[in-house]
């Protein structure tokens, strides 16, 4: 089973698949003065684009991490995750607070997905 790498950079890649089993970069908000929903619309449409350039689409997400620079936000990040998931076919999801990276950054998400790429 090979693996591929997606947009690889000097620190990371935007996703890597073995086989059909995709492993998506952590997405974040390209503004970090906006609001919980914003910075939530943000980082589902990067985690759409990643999606789209793998084949797939957000119903072949399995699994969603959400990390929170603040539980606070739990509800303000859940109404924009609801109106955004497929509810047909919704992921398995774990949510927890943390310390994100730079400041400002309210929400993070890492995706793990099925698409066909072959192995």
């Amino acid at each position: 089973m090979s693996m591929k790498h997606l947009n690889p950079g000097q620190r990371m890649s935007q996703a890597v698949c073995i086989g059909d089993i995709a492993f998506l970069a952590g997405q974040v908000p390209s503004d970090l003065t906006a609001d919980i929903e914003t910075q939530t619309k943000q980082v589902l449409a990067k985690i759409d684009a990643v999606m789209a350039e793998l084949g797939g689409s957000k119903a072949d997400i399995a699994s969603v991490q959400v990390w929170l620079s603040d539980m606070a936000d739990f509800q303000g990040m859940n109404a924009v995750w609801d109106a955004w998931i497929d509810p047909a076919a919704p992921p398995a999801r774990a949510t927890g607070g943390v310390a994100l990276a730079r400041p400002g950054m309210r929400v993070e998400m890492i995706a793990v997905a099925h698409v066909k790429r072959g192995g």
